[in-house]
């Protein structure tokens, strides 16, 4: 374990609060615990937040990077309504038949 190192730390009323009932209700040995404790919970916040951001960076890059031919919106939504048109017939074609 590292050596530790003394700071003066300020918090609202209701933060020391929260320490306090934290310490008194057994779930940590003492404020520092508490605080320890916070500072991992935000590090690790903050390093999913870090991996979030490269993720949806390297999507958009890939977005720009692709060679595919760009559609227009209405043929997309023209694609989509005849792909819900196609399953819609399907399935009433599997349902007629589990009838039978």
């Amino acid at each position: 374990m590292e050596a530790a190192e003394k700071l003066s730390v300020t918090v609202t009323p209701a933060m020391a609060r929260t320490i306090r009932e934290r310490v008194e209700d057994g779930s940590f040995g003492s404020a520092s615990e508490v605080i320890r404790a916070a500072l991992h919970a935000f590090q690790c916040e903050e390093e999913e937040h870090a991996e979030r951001m490269a993720s949806i960076r390297a999507r958009v890059k890939a977005s720009i990077e692709d060679t595919r031919p760009a559609i227009p919106l209405n043929e997309a939504i023209d694609r989509v309504k005849d792909r819900i048109s196609q399953l819609a017939r399907d399935n009433d074609k599997s349902a007629s038949r589990r009838r039978s």
